[in-house]
């Protein structure tokens, strides 16, 4: 049924689209359509934008928030604050009141169909956003993130920096996870090791941190170094050993939708009857198979952001779900925080990276902050508990 609904939107996309290449007036829609989200083109706030070359309006009539990202990366057009504009953009609403191009819906609802046909995040497909993210250089996120090199929403409650936003958001996963001394922990996704080495610090626990990035298991073996932690190159379906508690930070993102009940099931055959798991991911308002276009070209291949249902659904009878708790309002400031360090050390990065990839990562994190800004997006820490936590639990906040 999708898949005839799919060759259905292909044939009366060239209908429905605005046909902006074959118009005079797409400034104008593209004006119209800015101005209701209080953006003027060419005006003198800081979050207008300038055009600098006028074939951006067909572009983003013709391919939407992939024209709108590939046209920044190309110079077309700049905003002083990128961020404000962004979140502008998403608070009204915009991607639902542009009808696209032909071509590119016919490519949207060709994404659709893969993502429902294939398992586009099996063990071969999740290397690809490895690849293609992960693998860029260990001195870009060591300036970007900070001293704890946490790639994940930090938690601001008592901060006043994102190197205490981070070590706050890696204790409450601790206190979380009810963690003591001797437990064993499994961190799926352990990324540079920030995690595994506070927990091995803090609550004296041994750590297995799993990633499938060899950049990043190399830092993450000497962060750790003298520890109980050992780091490895691994699938999550590959680990063989069960332990006391699992956590799981910023990874779930990269699992898609057809993986979800399968990773919730691995999960709950590693972790002992006591066990519990934290899972720290974000997620959508609304569910979907697919991420937006240009995300998925530049940033994070393959990736896709669960909905509560489609969780809900993967954990059902196999746990008990003890606490949901969203901060996605601190994820803006942490983007914030992380554009700021990557301003602050371009000078020293530009010799790796060339200036469309400064357009490209500027574009990325400052319009995923406005995205979070803009409440489109959330930020979820989920306590799961194998059979029950005895009595209640008490929520950490």
């Amino acid at each position: 049924m999708r898949f005839l609904i799919t060759l259905l939107l292909c044939a009366v996309a060239p209908f429905v689209a605005y046909g902006a290449k074959n118009t005079s007036n797409a400034k104008e829609m593209v004006c119209s359509l800015l101005a209701e989200a209080d953006i003027q083109v060419n005006g003198t706030r800081p979050w207008d934008i300038a055009v600098h070359n006028e074939n951006f309006y067909s572009r983003v009539l013709t391919s939407g928030s992939l024209g709108l990202g590939e046209s920044y990366m190309d110079g077309w057009w700049d905003c002083p604050e990128l961020d404000v504009c962004m979140a502008k953009i998403m608070e009204a609403c915009l991607d639902e009141k542009v009808r696209l191009g032909w071509k590119t819906a016919c490519t949207m609802a060709w994404e659709h169909t893969k993502a429902y046909v294939f398992n586009l995040q099996d063990k071969e497909g999740a290397k690809k956003v490895i690849e293609r993210h992960y693998q860029l250089g260990n001195d870009l996120y060591q300036a970007m993130l900070g001293t704890t090199l946490a790639y994940s929403c930090g938690y601001w409650k008592t901060a006043e920096n994102l190197d205490q936003a981070q070590d706050a958001k890696f204790d409450i996963l601790c206190r979380k996870a009810q963690l003591k001394p001797g437990m064993t922990l499994l961190d799926i996704g352990c990324g540079w090791g920030g995690f595994a080495k506070y927990a091995a610090q803090h609550y004296g626990v041994k750590v297995v941190g799993v990633t499938l990035s060899a950049n990043q298991a190399a830092l993450a073996q000497k962060l750790c170094a003298g520890l109980d932690v050992e780091i490895r190159v691994q699938d999550y379906r590959d680990v063989p050993e069960s332990f006391d508690a699992v956590i799981s930070i910023g990874m779930f993102e990269h699992v898609g939708h057809k993986n979800y009940r399968t990773f919730m099931e691995i999960v709950h055959g590693m972790l002992k009857p006591q066990g519990i798991f934290v899972l720290h991911t974000i997620g959508s308002n609304k569910t979907t198979s697919v991420t937006d276009p240009w995300i998925n070209k530049y940033i994070f291949p393959n990736s896709h952001l669960p909905s509560i249902s489609q969780i809900g659904k993967s954990i059902e009878k196999l746990f008990v779900m003890e606490d949901w708790h969203n901060f996605g309002a601190y994820y803006d400031k942490t983007l914030m925080s992380w554009y700021a360090n990557f301003q602050k050390s371009w000078t020293q990065l530009q010799a790796h990276y060339d200036e469309r990839f400064y357009r490209m990562w500027k574009y990325y994190l400052l319009s995923c902050a406005g995205a979070f800004r803009a409440r489109q997006i959330q930020l979820w820490q989920i306590v799961l508990s194998k059979n029950g936590v005895p009595g209640v639990y008490q929520s950490v906040r």
